[in-house]
């Protein structure tokens, strides 16, 4: 996943600020002490952390790409596989759902990247 991020850098970065922002969203709550809160805020999202959700849960990254307009969808069973697909992206099977799901990440990514690249221009 550390190559993804360096692929898609602009993506990346959108979704290290989209999690930065629920992360300081759930501050709000007034039973967190001050000095937790603070430190929360200073400490941040980091790309590091990106990745390891990205290696480790890459179904916690759907909420972001729906936000983004890109919907994933995973269909299947452990029998027949695991299928995913991405805007008009289909038919792309995988032996599980993990594996479907990182590979949709993927793609998503790299359509964001663009995207977001092409709204530059």
């Amino acid at each position: 996943m550390k190559e993804l991020v360096k692929l898609y850098p602009e993506a990346a970065e959108a979704m290290r600020r989209y999690f930065l922002e629920r992360m300081l969203e759930s501050l709000n709550d007034e039973s967190l002490p001050e000095n937790f809160k603070e430190y929360a805020r200073e400490k941040g999202v980091s790309m590091d952390n990106i990745i390891g959700m990205l290696e480790g849960n890459p179904r916690a990254t759907f909420d972001f790409f729906d936000d983004n307009e890109l919907y994933i969808q995973i269909t299947g069973d452990n029998l027949s596989g695991w299928y995913w697909e991405v805007e008009a992206n289909n038919d792309n099977k995988c032996s599980t759902r993990k594996q479907a799901e990182a590979e949709a990440v993927e793609e998503s990514f790299r359509i964001l990247n663009e995207r977001i690249c092409q709204t530059k221009l």
